[in-house]
């Protein structure tokens, strides 16, 4: 509006610009709420169980692409062999309440990113089963892209159900944000990931500092002025020699259908998958391995077993219908 009346006033066609005398308020980003660290352990089990939107989650949080970007990601945006990943496209409901696909939220939306290590290898394994152009289909409706709104809906489920503070989606692309800050990402490089038009916006968004950086930024004095070793230091080197060798495994984040597999205490691999009957009842059946390529043969063969199960019961029922 200042431009406008601006350029009426160079043109003569108004006296003056009343908005010269106008002082802007200062804007004030909102404390981002993000999981602490154990609160982000239990979200990942959580979400590790989810065959549906396991991977949809995963690739927000390591990604931190909005909610409508992750919907409107299409196969031919991702490449297998070079990992990356191109954002182009978002997916909304207009006023009408109709699903659309469109361009991003501004220019800088429109971006390719590297993908974690983590994260093109999942999106490897979807695209060896896919069966439709959105990498996130609707679950229901697989010719078209997953809808923002149910993605919303289901974090808060996931969230209630482990106990968790109910966020929003957004704040998981904080929680990505604030991560990359405090392992050492440059400011401009972030910028590009999550598409923001300058870097200097991800500096008023973020300007946020977490405990953990101040004490990192204060031991880097200590260390280099001080030449004292810091409590941090100290504290670290004690866990260090009381560690164990035995390194917990997460549950893997798997494609629809493939059931769970993860690691379990003592060392070794188990494996669960459920099916829904005709009547509605869930029944989950596991399996164990003492490695994980034995554990996942033995739930593949359990998954063939129970889905041949499930295929002649709704058989058999279909011709008790038709015998009727």
């Amino acid at each position: 509006m200042s431009g406008a009346l601006k350029a009426a006033q160079q043109a003569y066609l108004i006296a003056s610009n009343p908005t010269e005398q106008i002082i802007a308020p200062k804007f004030s980003y909102a404390t981002k709420q993000i999981l602490t660290d154990e609160q982000l352990d239990v979200f990942m089990k959580v979400i590790a169980e989810d065959e549906i939107w396991c991977d949809f989650f995963y690739t927000g949080l390591t990604t931190g692409l909005r909610r409508g970007e992750i919907c409107g990601l299409k196969w031919e945006d991702f490449d297998e062999v070079s990992g990356t990943l191109k954002i182009c496209r978002t997916v909304y409901r207009e006023d009408g309440g109709c699903l659309t696909a469109g361009d991003t939220k501004t220019s800088a939306g429109t971006r390719k990113i590297v993908l974690p290590s983590s994260t093109a290898p999942l999106l490897g394994r979807r695209k060896a089963s896919a069966l439709t152009e959105w990498i996130f289909p609707n679950p229901l409706k697989p010719e078209q892209p997953a809808d923002p709104s149910s993605a919303y809906r289901r974090l808060k489920v996931l969230l209630k159900q482990a106990g968790l503070p109910s966020i929003r989606f957004h704040d998981l692309r904080h929680l990505f944000a604030t991560n990359a800050l405090e392992h050492g990402m440059d400011v401009k490089t972030l910028s590009t990931i999550i598409g923001h038009v300058s870097s200097a916006t991800t500096l008023n968004v973020y300007a946020h500092v977490t405990d953990d950086m101040q004490r990192q930024a204060a031991d880097k004095i200590d260390r280099g002025i001080g030449k004292v070793e810091t409590p941090t230091e100290k504290s670290q080197a004690t866990a260090n020699r009381a560690m164990t060798d035995f390194k917990a495994q997460r549950g893997k984040c798997r494609y629809w259908g493939s059931g769970f597999l993860g690691q379990i205490k003592g060392g070794r691999w188990a494996g669960r998958y459920t099916v829904k009957w005709s009547d509605g009842r869930k029944e989950t059946r596991s399996v164990y391995a003492d490695t994980e390529e034995e554990c996942e043969k033995l739930l593949a063969e359990i998954i063939t077993a129970m889905k041949t199960e499930v295929a002649a019961e709704k058989e058999q029922l279909r011709t008790e219908n038709r015998v009727g």
